[in-house]
């Protein structure tokens, strides 16, 4: 029979065996800690990388949203003819949209640089809001802040049928100012639109603004075919800049209260 001494002793193996098992959940505990911390971090990356999202998530827009540039390369697809050789030539430059809209914009200047008239014809893309108003920016487009607000100041009869004119607010009939006009097409989709500061009185700008838009020629259509139908119409239409003669040049002057599609 063994001893009791011989019955408690420990073999080296056991030892071993006994470290080795208590290594392991050592090791373990400290895997199992590791992957708990990084986890952790993990959240704290994505709550961190969410919260920078959040302005973006609210303005219902991403922060890269494609805009408007200028195309150098373009080629003019409108023009105003002159009405004397000594007129001044407009600048005319041309934005597009990475959505497919195209702005050909001419603009006058006075002899200072300073605006005075400015033709925008607007041929929309997918970047369209159609839940944004007709004239929304039309008062910023004239040079008078986005804020400012305007009224409409009648109809004028052009060759593209009637266009809608707006002044900025409180606006007396004989003072002397600037005329934001608008006309939009829904065959072929477009929108042309500007103001002009021409002439010494409001009757006045209202007969330049007539005058340019009856001036305004098509150089190219591109693949666009009902725009070449639209000017074509439009030219059987044309009248003369003098508006002596034609007394219904100027529908409702007095009339804001504009009805239908414009």
């Amino acid at each position: 029979m063994q001893s009791p001494e011989a019955r408690t002793a420990v073999s080296p193996t056991q030892i071993q065996l006994a470290l080795l098992a208590f290594a392991d959940e050592v090791v373990g505990t400290l895997a199992r800690l590791i992957a708990y911390v990084g986890a952790l971090a993990l959240f704290a990356i994505l709550a961190l990388a969410a919260l920078g999202q959040l302005p973006d998530l609210q303005d219902g827009e991403p922060a890269d949203k494609p805009d408007w540039s200028v195309a150098d390369r373009s080629h003019p697809a409108f023009a105003v003819s002159r009405l004397d050789s000594a007129e001044k030539t407009a600048s005319y430059t041309i934005l597009r949209h990475p959505e497919g809209g195209r702005r050909d914009v001419l603009r006058w200047t006075d002899t200072a640089d300073k605006p005075v008239a400015e033709l925008e014809i607007y041929r929309q893309g997918a970047e369209f809001d159609v839940t944004r108003p007709a004239a929304a920016g039309l008062a910023a487009q004239m040079g008078l802040g986005a804020a400012i607000p305007l009224e409409q100041a009648g109809l004028i009869d052009t060759k593209f049928g009637p266009v809608a004119l707006f002044r900025p607010t409180g606006t007396t009939e004989g003072a002397q100012g600037c005329l934001g006009y608008l006309k939009r097409s829904e065959e072929p989709t477009l929108q042309i639109s500007g103001f002009s500061c021409q002439g010494g009185s409001l009757p006045a700008t209202r007969a330049a603004i007539a005058c340019t838009l009856n001036r305004l020629t098509l150089l190219t259509s591109g693949n666009e075919p009902k725009l070449a139908e639209m000017f074509a119409h439009a030219e059987l239409r044309r009248r003369s800049c003098d508006s002596r003669g034609s007394p219904d040049w100027l529908l409702g002057a007095a009339n804001a209260q504009l009805r239908g599609a414009l």
